[in-house]
């Protein structure tokens, strides 16, 4: 295809990368980190994030304590949705000189206050001047080669379970960003739950012991759903070259939620508001069952696994229309 003359704004997020893939190494890109042999019995996990001021924070929203909780969270997630444990990280901080360095130690302290509930540190990094404050994350993580959790593992007749409530974070962010939208009645704690599921979110690697005591199986899809519960679903199926079937009324969503928006809003906040960081899993219909049941309100099953090539969103009462989730609707660079 002629590229002359074009731009990175024509190709698009989702795009670009595919562009990139020719240059990285073969199989290593294409899930949420990438999977490095050892040794017999360990496997290293890698996976690299970026957080740039004014595309994924701002004063206005987020302090310098919170910048690199999420810049942590965010990495962490993608070595939980791989079913890796971390090892540490590396960071890269790019700002001007002008920044004030009460804003670095608080950017610092956030990421190592997030890292210290995973007894994980900041192994080093790189600083530079830019012309706008960019934290760049390497994560690095460990997994038994047979517990390898990848987009591309899901089969027909698999269940979907999901972790945690979904839009939550995008919820909180509209009362960060719109406080005088919100009814003085609404109560303070669901407030602050919800500020802090965008401020604070926390990476499930709580979900991976329970994980496997349900199933021994080499077989399990999934990722995070930090661009969006429907993304993931939609990225899963893609890797796997399956469809689903989707129950609207099975989505976990918080109900402060519908106490502030109406449920339609609620539910686009679930599918295509991200930064929720919990767990879209693919597994085994009996094994979806066990889990569930073991995780007790912090999962739900949601869906099934079809031969078909579409995400379909169905209403079990049948009272809102059938419509097929896709990439476009969620947030992409570019």
């Amino acid at each position: 295809m002629n590229n002359l003359g074009k731009i990175v704004k024509d190709l698009g997020e989702k795009g670009l990368i595919e562009r990139v893939k020719d240059f990285c190494a073969k199989d290593t890109v294409g899930d949420d980190a990438a999977v490095v042999d050892l040794s017999p019995g360990q496997s290293l996990v890698v996976t690299t994030d970026l957080l740039v001021e004014g595309v994924h924070f701002s004063d206005r929203t987020t302090s310098p304590f919170d910048v690199g909780w999420r810049a942590a969270t965010a990495n962490l997630s993608d070595l939980a949705a791989m079913g890796a444990f971390p090892i540490g990280i590396t960071v890269g901080l790019s700002l001007p000189g002008e920044v004030a360095l009460d804003w670095v130690d608080e950017l610092y302290r956030g990421l190592n206050d997030c890292l210290a509930n995973y007894n994980t540190k900041i192994l080093g990094g790189d600083i530079c001047y830019s012309p706008v404050i960019t934290v760049a994350i390497n994560a690095f993580g460990q997994v038994f080669p047979n517990r390898v959790i990848s987009r591309n593992n899901a089969r027909p007749g698999d269940a979907i379970v999901v972790t945690g409530y979904h839009g939550n974070s995008r919820a909180g962010l509209e009362l960060l960003l719109h406080p005088n939208n919100i009814t003085k009645d609404f109560p303070q704690s669901d407030r602050e739950n919800l500020i802090a599921a965008h401020q604070r979110p926390i990476p499930r690697f709580d979900i991976l012991e329970h994980l496997w005591q349900v199933t021994d199986l080499p077989r399990v899809a999934g990722m995070d759903s930090s661009d969006g519960l429907a993304d993931a679903l939609v990225q899963i199926c893609r890797a796997s070259k399956v469809g689903a079937t989707i129950d609207l009324r099975a989505i976990p969503i918080l109900p402060a939620l519908s106490n502030i928006f109406s449920h339609q809003q609620a539910l686009q906040y679930a599918l295509y508001g991200g930064e929720d960081f919990e767990l879209v899993l693919c597994l085994p219909p009996e094994n979806a069952r066990d889990l569930v049941q073991l995780l007790g309100p912090n999962a739900a099953k949601i869906g099934r696994i079809t031969k078909g090539e579409n995400v379909e969103l169905i209403d079990s009462k049948k009272i809102y229309p059938q419509q097929i989730l896709s990439l476009d609707r969620g947030f992409q660079h570019f």
